[in-house]
């Protein structure tokens, strides 16, 4: 079964999503965490605790869009995230979609160079949203 959008988040996927968005925005902001990684790990305690933390280092690379300017390290991130915890291709592919397709709902880019030019200072922020997106579409996954 798919993600609808349409379909209603029960309060306890609303306020498990915004416990991600600002857990993730935390992380990046303690400079321990970039992006992708915030969003990787939030995901990563909420929904799949017995991975080790190591595996965080899968998306060490995607900072500061893979430190090329490109794809939004927190979307990097979310869809790794999404990946690892659903273990479903299709599923993954669609929501992964979905993902993409919200933020560039809400930033207009998913280009990390022209978001830090048109939205300074705005990572910590978007880390936390986009953890909790992820967070949101995984309770409405479950339910």
């Amino acid at each position: 079964m798919f993600w609808n959008k349409n379909r209603s988040v029960p309060p306890e996927g609303l306020e498990l999503s915004k416990q991600c968005q600002a857990e993730a925005e935390q992380l990046y902001r303690s400079g321990k965490y970039h992006c992708a990684e915030a969003v990787m790990e939030t995901i990563r305690r909420r929904f799949a605790a017995q991975l080790p933390e190591s595996i965080v280092g899968a998306v060490s690379g995607f900072g500061g869009g893979s430190n090329s300017g490109c794809i939004c390290g927190a979307v990097s991130g979310g869809t790794v995230a999404l990946g690892i915890i659903l273990e479903d291709k299709k599923e993954t592919s669609h929501l992964t979609k979905e993902l993409h397709t919200w933020f560039k709902e809400k930033y207009g880019v998913t280009c990390c160079k022209t978001i830090r030019q048109t939205h300074k200072g705005a990572c910590p922020v978007l880390t936390g949203e986009v953890a909790g997106k992820v967070a949101e579409m995984l309770a409405s996954k479950s339910n």
